[in-house]
Protein backbone atom coordinates (compact mmCIF):
# COMPACT_ATOMS: atom_id res chain seq x y z
CA UNK A 1 0.00 0.00 0.00
CA UNK A 2 1.37 3.37 -1.02
CA UNK A 3 2.05 6.17 1.43
CA UNK A 4 2.29 9.86 0.65
CA UNK A 5 4.08 12.95 1.88
CA UNK A 6 4.22 16.62 1.03
CA UNK A 7 7.37 18.36 -0.14
CA UNK A 8 7.61 22.16 0.05
CA UNK A 9 10.49 24.08 -1.49
CA UNK A 10 10.56 27.68 -0.28
CA UNK A 11 12.43 30.11 -2.50
CA UNK A 12 12.74 33.85 -2.26
CA UNK A 13 10.52 34.31 -5.32
CA UNK A 14 8.28 31.21 -5.45
CA UNK A 15 7.20 28.32 -3.25
CA UNK A 16 6.67 24.92 -4.87
CA UNK A 17 4.46 22.29 -3.22
CA UNK A 18 4.24 18.66 -4.26
CA UNK A 19 2.32 15.52 -3.33
CA UNK A 20 4.86 12.69 -3.41
CA UNK A 21 4.23 8.94 -3.37
CA UNK A 22 6.67 6.70 -1.49
CA UNK A 23 8.18 5.46 -4.77
CA UNK A 24 9.33 9.00 -5.59
CA UNK A 25 6.59 9.89 -8.04
CA UNK A 26 5.32 13.45 -7.72
CA UNK A 27 1.57 13.10 -8.26
CA UNK A 28 0.65 16.77 -8.19
CA UNK A 29 2.29 20.17 -7.86
CA UNK A 30 1.12 23.63 -6.95
CA UNK A 31 2.95 26.88 -6.28
CA UNK A 32 2.51 30.37 -4.97
CA UNK A 33 4.63 33.53 -5.07
CA UNK A 34 6.63 33.77 -1.83
CA UNK A 35 7.64 37.34 -2.49
CA UNK A 36 4.14 38.82 -2.13
CA UNK A 37 3.71 37.58 1.46
CA UNK A 38 4.70 39.67 4.47
CA UNK A 39 2.27 37.94 6.86
CA UNK A 40 3.74 34.49 7.54
CA UNK A 41 0.51 33.21 9.11
CA UNK A 42 -1.39 33.97 5.89
CA UNK A 43 1.43 32.41 3.85
CA UNK A 44 1.26 29.13 5.81
CA UNK A 45 -2.53 29.12 5.70
CA UNK A 46 -2.55 29.49 1.91
CA UNK A 47 0.00 26.67 1.50
CA UNK A 48 -2.08 24.38 3.71
CA UNK A 49 -5.17 25.17 1.65
CA UNK A 50 -3.29 24.07 -1.47
CA UNK A 51 -2.11 20.88 0.27
CA UNK A 52 -5.66 19.96 1.25
CA UNK A 53 -6.83 20.69 -2.29
CA UNK A 54 -4.14 18.42 -3.79
CA UNK A 55 -5.08 15.63 -1.40
CA UNK A 56 -8.77 15.98 -2.28
CA UNK A 57 -8.11 16.07 -6.02
CA UNK A 58 -6.02 12.88 -5.79
CA UNK A 59 -8.28 11.01 -3.34
CA UNK A 60 -5.60 10.96 -0.65
CA UNK A 61 -6.98 10.79 2.88
CA UNK A 62 -3.74 10.89 4.86
CA UNK A 63 -0.10 11.89 4.52
CA UNK A 64 2.97 10.75 6.47
CA UNK A 65 4.13 14.29 7.02
CA UNK A 66 5.41 17.51 5.51
CA UNK A 67 9.02 18.18 4.59
CA UNK A 68 10.08 21.79 4.08
CA UNK A 69 13.28 22.96 2.39
CA UNK A 70 13.76 26.58 3.37
CA UNK A 71 16.49 29.23 3.38
CA UNK A 72 18.17 29.15 6.81
CA UNK A 73 15.94 26.22 7.83
CA UNK A 74 17.04 24.60 11.10
CA UNK A 75 16.47 20.86 11.36
CA UNK A 76 16.64 20.88 15.15
CA UNK A 77 14.19 23.69 15.85
CA UNK A 78 11.87 23.55 12.84
CA UNK A 79 12.43 27.27 12.39
CA UNK A 80 13.63 29.60 9.68
CA UNK A 81 16.31 31.64 11.38
CA UNK A 82 17.31 34.96 9.85
CA UNK A 83 16.70 34.21 6.17
CA UNK A 84 17.98 37.15 4.14
CA UNK A 85 15.94 36.57 0.98
CA UNK A 86 12.49 36.23 2.58
CA UNK A 87 10.07 38.88 3.78
CA UNK A 88 9.71 36.96 7.06
CA UNK A 89 12.48 38.31 9.28
CA UNK A 90 13.97 36.94 12.48
CA UNK A 91 13.09 33.49 13.77
CA UNK A 92 9.91 31.92 12.35
CA UNK A 93 8.61 28.70 13.93
CA UNK A 94 7.47 27.20 10.65
CA UNK A 95 6.97 23.63 11.89
CA UNK A 96 4.55 24.68 14.65
CA UNK A 97 2.57 26.83 12.25
CA UNK A 98 2.07 23.99 9.81
CA UNK A 99 1.16 21.54 12.58
CA UNK A 100 -1.56 23.92 13.74
CA UNK A 101 -3.24 23.49 10.33
CA UNK A 102 -2.40 19.85 9.59
CA UNK A 103 -1.81 17.51 12.49
CA UNK A 104 1.13 15.60 10.96
CA UNK A 105 4.90 15.51 11.52
CA UNK A 106 6.71 18.52 9.99
CA UNK A 107 10.44 18.53 9.25
CA UNK A 108 12.33 21.67 8.25
CA UNK A 109 15.85 21.89 6.84
CA UNK A 110 17.85 23.95 4.38
CA UNK A 111 17.62 23.21 0.67
CA UNK A 112 21.07 21.62 0.40
CA UNK A 113 20.37 19.10 3.16
CA UNK A 114 17.00 18.36 1.61
CA UNK A 115 18.73 17.65 -1.71
CA UNK A 116 20.98 15.12 0.02
CA UNK A 117 17.98 13.34 1.56
CA UNK A 118 16.27 13.36 -1.82
CA UNK A 119 19.27 11.64 -3.39
CA UNK A 120 19.33 9.11 -0.55
CA UNK A 121 15.63 8.25 -0.62
CA UNK A 122 14.69 8.71 -4.28
CA UNK A 123 17.91 9.13 -6.28
CA UNK A 124 21.27 7.60 -7.06
CA UNK A 125 22.39 7.28 -3.42
CA UNK A 126 19.84 4.60 -2.54
CA UNK A 127 21.61 2.02 -0.41
CA UNK A 128 24.64 4.24 0.23
CA UNK A 129 25.73 5.20 3.72
CA UNK A 130 28.40 7.75 2.82
CA UNK A 131 28.02 10.41 0.14
CA UNK A 132 28.00 14.16 -0.48
CA UNK A 133 25.75 16.28 -2.67
CA UNK A 134 26.76 19.62 -4.15
CA UNK A 135 23.99 21.86 -5.50
CA UNK A 136 25.21 24.51 -7.94
CA UNK A 137 22.75 27.37 -8.21
CA UNK A 138 22.88 31.08 -7.46
CA UNK A 139 25.04 29.95 -4.54
CA UNK A 140 26.53 26.55 -3.76
CA UNK A 141 24.98 24.25 -1.19
CA UNK A 142 26.08 20.85 0.04
CA UNK A 143 24.76 17.99 2.13
CA UNK A 144 26.98 15.38 3.79
CA UNK A 145 25.82 11.89 4.73
CA UNK A 146 28.11 9.83 6.98
CA UNK A 147 27.23 6.33 8.17
CA UNK A 148 23.71 6.76 6.82
CA UNK A 149 23.03 9.98 8.71
CA UNK A 150 22.98 13.55 7.47
CA UNK A 151 25.55 15.72 9.22
CA UNK A 152 23.73 18.58 10.99
CA UNK A 153 26.36 19.62 13.51
CA UNK A 154 25.74 21.53 16.72
CA UNK A 155 23.72 24.34 15.16
CA UNK A 156 21.88 22.35 12.48
CA UNK A 157 23.78 24.18 9.75
CA UNK A 158 26.77 21.89 9.18
CA UNK A 159 27.91 21.11 5.67
CA UNK A 160 28.09 24.60 4.18
CA UNK A 161 30.98 23.71 1.89
CA UNK A 162 30.06 26.54 -0.43
CA UNK A 163 31.55 28.77 2.23
CA UNK A 164 34.79 26.87 2.58
CA UNK A 165 37.51 29.25 1.42
CA UNK A 166 39.00 28.16 -1.88
CA UNK A 167 41.22 31.17 -2.61
CA UNK A 168 42.32 33.27 0.39
CA UNK A 169 41.47 36.96 -0.05
CA UNK A 170 39.72 36.10 -3.31
CA UNK A 171 36.34 37.23 -4.58
CA UNK A 172 34.00 38.93 -2.09
CA UNK A 173 31.21 36.63 -0.91
CA UNK A 174 27.73 37.44 0.34
CA UNK A 175 28.66 35.89 3.69
CA UNK A 176 31.05 38.80 4.28
CA UNK A 177 34.29 36.89 3.68
CA UNK A 178 36.46 36.52 0.60
CA UNK A 179 37.37 33.57 -1.59
CA UNK A 180 34.51 31.19 -0.76
CA UNK A 181 33.99 28.24 -3.10
CA UNK A 182 30.57 29.45 -4.24
CA UNK A 183 32.03 32.70 -5.56
CA UNK A 184 33.92 30.60 -8.14
CA UNK A 185 31.79 27.53 -8.92
CA UNK A 186 28.15 28.59 -8.54
CA UNK A 187 26.13 29.90 -11.47
CA UNK A 188 26.99 33.39 -10.23
CA UNK A 189 30.67 32.45 -10.03
CA UNK A 190 30.68 31.10 -13.58
CA UNK A 191 29.23 34.37 -14.83
CA UNK A 192 31.91 36.31 -12.96
CA UNK A 193 34.65 34.15 -14.43
CA UNK A 194 33.30 34.69 -17.94
CA UNK A 195 33.20 38.46 -17.46
CA UNK A 196 36.76 38.48 -16.09
CA UNK A 197 38.03 36.40 -19.00
CA UNK A 198 36.34 38.63 -21.56
CA UNK A 199 37.81 41.72 -19.92
CA UNK A 200 41.25 40.10 -20.06
CA UNK A 201 40.72 39.11 -23.73
CA UNK A 202 39.80 42.35 -25.54
CA UNK A 203 40.07 40.75 -28.98
CA UNK A 204 37.45 38.09 -28.13
CA UNK A 205 34.58 38.22 -30.66
CA UNK A 206 32.66 35.05 -29.77
CA UNK A 207 29.00 34.60 -28.92
CA UNK A 208 29.29 35.93 -25.38
CA UNK A 209 30.76 39.23 -26.56
CA UNK A 210 27.39 40.04 -28.12
CA UNK A 211 25.60 39.85 -24.75
CA UNK A 212 25.43 42.93 -22.46
CA UNK A 213 27.30 42.22 -19.22
CA UNK A 214 24.23 42.69 -17.04
CA UNK A 215 22.29 40.14 -19.11
CA UNK A 216 24.91 37.38 -19.19
CA UNK A 217 23.99 34.13 -17.40
CA UNK A 218 25.85 30.91 -16.64
CA UNK A 219 23.43 29.08 -18.94
CA UNK A 220 24.52 31.29 -21.83
CA UNK A 221 28.14 30.44 -21.04
CA UNK A 222 27.29 26.74 -20.92
CA UNK A 223 25.40 26.87 -24.21
CA UNK A 224 28.30 28.73 -25.86
CA UNK A 225 30.75 26.12 -24.56
CA UNK A 226 28.63 23.29 -25.98
CA UNK A 227 28.82 24.98 -29.39
CA UNK A 228 32.58 25.21 -29.21
CA UNK A 229 33.14 28.80 -28.08
CA UNK A 230 36.78 28.72 -26.92
CA UNK A 231 36.46 31.33 -24.19
CA UNK A 232 33.32 29.66 -22.77
CA UNK A 233 35.12 26.31 -22.76
CA UNK A 234 37.99 27.89 -20.83
CA UNK A 235 35.49 29.26 -18.30
CA UNK A 236 34.18 25.75 -17.63
CA UNK A 237 37.66 24.27 -17.57
CA UNK A 238 38.62 26.74 -14.86
CA UNK A 239 35.37 26.18 -12.97
CA UNK A 240 35.85 22.42 -13.15
CA UNK A 241 39.43 22.77 -11.92
CA UNK A 242 38.32 24.74 -8.86
CA UNK A 243 35.39 22.45 -8.12
CA UNK A 244 37.55 19.34 -8.46
CA UNK A 245 39.86 20.68 -5.75
CA UNK A 246 36.88 21.23 -3.44
CA UNK A 247 35.55 17.71 -4.05
CA UNK A 248 38.95 16.17 -3.33
CA UNK A 249 39.15 18.13 -0.07
CA UNK A 250 35.64 16.98 0.89
CA UNK A 251 36.65 13.35 0.44
CA UNK A 252 39.49 13.78 2.93
CA UNK A 253 37.16 14.49 5.85
CA UNK A 254 34.22 12.20 5.11
CA UNK A 255 35.38 9.28 2.91
CA UNK A 256 32.25 9.09 0.73
CA UNK A 257 31.30 6.37 -1.76
CA UNK A 258 30.14 9.01 -4.23
CA UNK A 259 29.73 12.72 -4.76
CA UNK A 260 26.59 13.86 -6.59
CA UNK A 261 26.41 17.18 -8.45
CA UNK A 262 23.14 18.90 -9.31
CA UNK A 263 21.86 22.29 -10.37
CA UNK A 264 21.77 24.49 -13.47
CA UNK A 265 25.51 24.56 -14.34
CA UNK A 266 25.65 20.74 -14.20
CA UNK A 267 23.29 20.66 -17.18
CA UNK A 268 26.23 21.80 -19.30
CA UNK A 269 27.23 18.12 -19.19
CA UNK A 270 30.75 16.98 -20.01
CA UNK A 271 31.84 20.56 -20.66
CA UNK A 272 31.86 20.84 -16.87
CA UNK A 273 32.04 17.23 -15.69
CA UNK A 274 35.20 16.31 -17.62
CA UNK A 275 37.40 19.02 -16.06
CA UNK A 276 35.79 18.39 -12.66
CA UNK A 277 36.73 14.70 -12.76
CA UNK A 278 40.24 15.44 -14.05
CA UNK A 279 40.91 18.00 -11.33
CA UNK A 280 39.33 15.76 -8.69
CA UNK A 281 41.59 12.87 -9.62
CA UNK A 282 44.65 15.12 -9.74
CA UNK A 283 44.05 16.52 -6.26
CA UNK A 284 42.62 13.43 -4.54
CA UNK A 285 44.80 11.95 -1.78
CA UNK A 286 46.18 8.60 -2.99
CA UNK A 287 44.59 6.63 -0.14
CA UNK A 288 41.16 7.28 -1.70
CA UNK A 289 42.08 6.30 -5.27
CA UNK A 290 39.36 4.25 -6.91
CA UNK A 291 36.97 4.49 -3.94
CA UNK A 292 34.87 7.53 -4.93
CA UNK A 293 32.68 8.24 -7.96
CA UNK A 294 31.80 11.77 -9.07
CA UNK A 295 28.30 11.54 -10.52
CA UNK A 296 25.42 13.66 -11.72
CA UNK A 297 22.31 13.57 -9.54
CA UNK A 298 19.68 11.04 -10.57
CA UNK A 299 16.77 13.12 -9.28
CA UNK A 300 14.53 14.42 -12.10
CA UNK A 301 15.31 18.09 -12.75
CA UNK A 302 11.71 19.31 -12.61
CA UNK A 303 10.90 17.60 -9.29
CA UNK A 304 14.28 17.50 -7.52
CA UNK A 305 13.56 20.25 -4.98
CA UNK A 306 10.14 18.88 -4.08
CA UNK A 307 11.43 15.31 -3.78
CA UNK A 308 14.28 16.49 -1.58
CA UNK A 309 11.85 18.27 0.73
CA UNK A 310 9.47 15.30 0.84
CA UNK A 311 12.37 12.97 1.67
CA UNK A 312 12.96 14.90 4.91
CA UNK A 313 9.85 13.20 6.29
CA UNK A 314 11.71 9.89 6.09
CA UNK A 315 14.81 11.28 7.84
Amino acid sequence: MNTYSIGIDIGGTNTDIGLVRDDGRCLAKKNLPTSIYFDVELYVSDICYKIKKMMFENNIDAIEGIGIAAPAGNYYTGCIEGATNLNFKGTVDLASMFRSHLDVPVVVSNDANAAAYGELVYGGAKGMKNFITFTLGTGLGSGIVVDGKLVHGKTGGAGELGHAILIPEGRPCGCGRKGCLETYTSATGIRRTALEMMEATPDYVGALSQVPADELTSKMVGDAAKYGDKLAIRVFEKTGYWLGIALANAVAFSGPEAIFLMGGPVKAGEVLMKPVRESFQKHLCFVYDGSVDVRVSELPDNDAAILGAAALVKA
